[in-house]
């Protein structure tokens, strides 16, 4: 009994969270806050640019542009949301966040990653449409429907991540130390002094069976699309289709790929760099080569590109 009156007084009494993060040395806080500064300005300058160039070029005002920009909008929240607050606890030298800002950060995370790959499903099953019945392609994705797709997966997508933050701040804490550089939920569950936390784990493995259903979805999507595509008599045609659909099978695979390398990996529960590399990969990564990789793939994004940035 005294100790549930502890846990409850240690839940009710905390104020903030200590992020461990990186080195306590002052000039390597220093030079990550000058390499997430320039990260940050890089991946939230090539998002904005593509979301500038969907926006202004009315040969792209069609459907998979209008998802490709809400992708942008989705990789500069995701960024947002860690390395402000990071690269001011670096040049600070501090390492708390408050317990809101802490919540709202699992929040809004969630929600951006969730709807990251919400739209990227999405995306799949225009291609398919465009490609495999282009003549039901004007029917099934007009714009009343791309919008409301769009609306479904940043609606649920907040849900989603309204679902996990309750999930996880239910839970007593019996310590404060987070084993991260920003405010992630396995590392906040190990912290939990209750059993409660098994239904947020319950969660998670859901959401993973969800996450390997709409993988699923997509590459038997893309089987269907190259079958389509093979089909197709020219050269040429089958580049320009190639053009459109290579980039978003490489933006899948690259989100695919560096979050199984994250959290298929057993995590330690101490500090270690290998765990810190591995996070600031899957959270680095994706934002910014979103757009590296549309625009040197796709070719109508490239000549858009040209036209904003006056290239020959």
């Amino acid at each position: 009994m005294h100790l549930k009156e502890q846990n409850q007084s240690n839940q009710s009494s905390l104020t903030h969270f200590i992020l461990l993060g990186f080195s306590e040395i002052h000039e390597i806080q220093v030079l990550l806050f000058t390499a997430f500064l320039v990260y940050y300005l890089v991946a939230v300058g090539g998002n904005l640019l593509i979301i500038s160039t969907v926006a202004t070029d009315h040969h792209l005002h069609n459907p998979m542009y209008f998802f490709l920009m809400n992708l942008a909008i989705q990789d500069i929240g995701q960024v947002s949301v860690i390395f402000p607050k990071s690269m001011a606890n670096s040049i600070l030298d501090s390492r708390q966040i408050s317990y809101s800002g802490c919540v709202a950060q699992v929040l809004f995370y969630v929600f951006f990653v969730a709807a990251d790959f919400s739209l990227l499903t999405v995306m799949a099953y225009d291609r398919y449409v465009a490609i495999c019945n282009p003549l039901q392609y004007e029917m099934l994705m007009n714009k009343q429907a791309c919008l409301q797709m769009t609306a479904i997966v940043w609606i649920s997508s907040f849900l989603y991540g309204v679902l996990h933050t309750g999930g996880t701040f239910a839970n007593p804490f019996c310590s404060n130390v987070v084993n991260q550089f920003f405010c992630e939920i396995p590392p906040l569950l190990k912290l939990t002094c209750s059993n409660f936390f098994f239904v947020e784990v319950g969660l998670l493995l859901l959401s993973a069976a969800v996450l390997v259903g709409c993988f699923i979805f997509i590459i038997v999507t893309y089987v269907y699309i190259f079958n389509a595509v093979l089909k197709i008599p020219s050269m040429q045609g089958r580049q320009k289709v190639f053009s459109t659909c290579l980039p978003h099978l490489l933006v899948v695979s690259l989100f695919v790929s560096v979050g199984c390398l994250v959290y298929i990996k057993p995590s330690s529960n101490s500090p270690s760099y290998p765990d810190l590399a591995f996070t600031v990969l899957y959270s680095m990564v994706p934002p910014l080569m979103n757009p590296i990789i549309y625009s040197m793939k796709n070719n109508e994004i490239k000549k858009a590109l040209s036209k904003i940035l006056h290239l020959k």
